[in-house]
């Protein structure tokens, strides 16, 4: 009997594209303390801290905060309340990860998905991985084929699907720090105004491409969509020049002031118009 012909050899499939590599380039090009990458198995140990372990609270939380307060008695030779400490290591994490949504949205009309147990946070590094299983986009795009697409009907829709995204990945983390950090659900929400508007805005300046991050940010947060009490709220300044400076009120307080009261953000309610006009021409 004639032996049996081996069966033909099937080449394994190719990956799925991934709707966000590209924009988590981009972003890294622009902004090379940071890198965004997806991973299937987020990464651990050495330095990497679960955003579900900050959620969760206890020890992970505990050791996380603390890097915060050492690093604020080496620069500043004091140590800070405890709330302004959760305060600082809120918006550490909250700045970049908001941009892991932000970004591919501004870029390429994307909004990835992303639990709070679906990413990872190497501070020192300025890393974050982000597993993307699912992701909204506009009818039209040539992702919407992909696995784990959702397309909805418009823009405002899709800028809906951004809002709700970033409000699923940090209610969670905003419940587990509000007791550290002494303050309600209002300015905790406030905070993440802030975070995503400030975020998006600085970016889209080192893409050259400011001023539509602006008009996006305040499409996107025009004020009285909840859970985020405020809105974008861009205004212009005037310089002797003539020149319009941008600039904005943020909804929330860092709380720098605490550890220096003359050195206040650009965007702090408490920094007069005439100091932010000499600032911005100082450092533009």
């Amino acid at each position: 009997m004639p032996a049996l012909a081996p069966a033909p050899r099937t080449a394994p499939a190719a990956p799925a594209p991934s709707p966000v590599a590209a924009a988590y380039r981009r972003l890294a090009e622009v902004l090379p303390a940071l890198t965004a990458e997806e991973c299937a198995v987020l990464p651990c140990g050495d330095g990497w801290v679960a955003a579900a372990e900050l959620a969760a609270g206890g020890t992970a939380l505990d050791a996380y905060l603390a890097l915060d307060d050492a690093q604020v008695q080496r620069d500043h030779g004091e140590r800070a309340r405890p709330d302004v400490i959760a305060s600082f290591g809120l918006h550490r994490y909250a700045w970049p990860a908001c941009l892991l949504v932000t970004v591919p949205w501004f870029l390429h009309r994307r909004v990835p998905r992303i639990p709070v147990d679906a990413v990872s946070f190497h501070r020192t590094r300025g890393r974050m991985a982000a597993r993307v299983e699912e992701f909204a986009c506009l009818p039209g795009d040539p992702a919407a084929g992909l696995p784990g697409a959702r397309v909805v009907r418009d823009e405002e829709a899709l800028r809906a699907e951004v809002r709700s995204a970033v409000a699923d990945h940090f209610g969670p983390l905003l419940e587990t720090f509000r007791p550290r950090m002494r303050r309600g659900a209002r300015a905790l929400w406030g905070m993440l105004t802030d975070e995503i508007t400030e975020g998006l805005w600085y970016v889209g300046r080192l893409l050259g491409e400011e001023r539509r991050a602006m008009t996006e940010a305040e499409l996107l947060l025009p004020g009285g969509t909840a859970p985020y009490p405020g809105g974008a709220s861009f205004r212009e300044l005037t310089a002797p020049d003539g020149t319009r400076l941008p600039t904005r009120n943020r909804a929330s307080c860092c709380l720098f002031y605490t550890l220096r009261p003359q050195d206040t953000c650009v965007t702090c309610p408490r920094t007069r118009d005439a100091e932010r006009i000499e600032r911005l021409c100082t450092e533009g």
